[in-house]
């Protein structure tokens, strides 16, 4: 069965398309990562999904009802944590929870015992007196996620809730994710962290509003073609500069000290890398293959539309 079914939705503002014919699929139980950068239109696609927003074009169902004819149906099956979520500082933890339950009308009886799972749930016992302002940006978030649950959704719609966390709090949270998951809650998540997007069962890459690519982690990485290799040199982005201009059809990207680039032949592109690097009287401290990250993956899409573009 189908959580969310999405057909040619497109949203437009004035002279910006913001999404693009998106076309995808969600099954209940489990979890969709849509990824891309800041302004691939993850957000806009997540308000247009939650009712919060009408398409200019297509269609979109969710927990069975549609985005434009059926959105008041849609808010009582889903739960929503946007990149802002509403918490209120000057409450505190329980009193920030017993106020979401009271907007979706959750019944007052059970309520007590709802919240004391929730807490239980996101490891938030021992802060349920503290005021939300008082709490560090995990513990925030955590709030935030044991809000958009009170009601108990059928479908979970989280826009970068780890952006700005720190990396404990993180795996802390998609910790409490895949436990939800196990209770049977579909997940439509969006980050701008692709080694995040790797603990989707299915992930799309968005970019300027268009899905570019769409499977599971493993089948998105099997999109990139040739051999990836990692280069350790000196001046790196110095470096990098001469391989993409001496090396034909290479793509090569910057991470962190090291260069990323994908050739199509491993043996001549090592030599062809060597000889560029002695020419440009940069040393070499290292290459060798590697298994590619979704970075990498992305990387290597945008690049090779970008030449199909360029060609057509």
């Amino acid at each position: 069965m189908e959580a969310i079914r999405v057909e040619a939705l497109s949203k437009s503002f004035v002279d910006l398309k913001a999404v693009d014919s998106l076309t995808l699929s969600v099954a209940e139980g489990e979890i969709y990562g849509l990824v891309g950068p800041d302004g691939a239109g993850k957000t806009t696609t997540m308000r247009l999904l939650t009712a919060i927003m009408e398409p200019t074009a297509g269609d979109a169902w969710v927990a069975g009802h549609h985005i434009a004819h059926a959105a008041e149906a849609i808010k009582e099956e889903i739960g929503y944590m946007s990149q802002r979520f509403g918490l209120y500082p000057d409450l505190t933890v329980s009193e920030n929870i017993d106020f979401y339950a009271d907007i979706y009308s959750v019944p007052r009886r059970g309520r007590t015992e709802k919240i004391d799972r929730l807490l239980a749930f996101s490891n938030l016992t021992p802060f349920r007196k503290r005021q939300a302002g008082n709490l560090s940006g995990g513990m925030k978030q955590k709030l935030g996620l044991a809000c958009a649950l009170i009601h108990t959704p059928k479908v979970l719609f989280l826009d970068e809730p780890t952006n700005g966390v720190d990396p404990v709090s993180r795996r802390d949270f998609w910790r409490i994710l895949y436990q939800l998951l196990r209770e049977g809650v579909t997940i439509f998540v969006s980050t701008a962290y692709l080694d995040e997007a790797e603990r989707c069962n299915r992930l799309g890459l968005l970019h300027e509003g268009r899905l570019i690519a769409q499977g599971t982690p493993e089948e998105v990485k099997r999109l990139m073609p040739g051999v990836l290799l990692e280069i350790r040199c000196d001046s790196p982005r110095e470096a990098m500069g001469h391989l993409r201009k001496r090396i034909e059809g290479a793509s090569a990207g910057l991470f962190g000290d090291r260069i990323h680039i994908v050739v199509a032949a491993r043996d001549e592109a090592i030599a062809q890398i060597k000889q560029v690097l002695v020419n440009e009287n940069l040393t070499l401290h290292g290459i060798r293959e590697i298994e590619p990250s979704l970075e990498d993956v992305f990387v290597s899409v945008l690049a090779a539309r970008k030449e199909a573009t360029e060609n057509a």
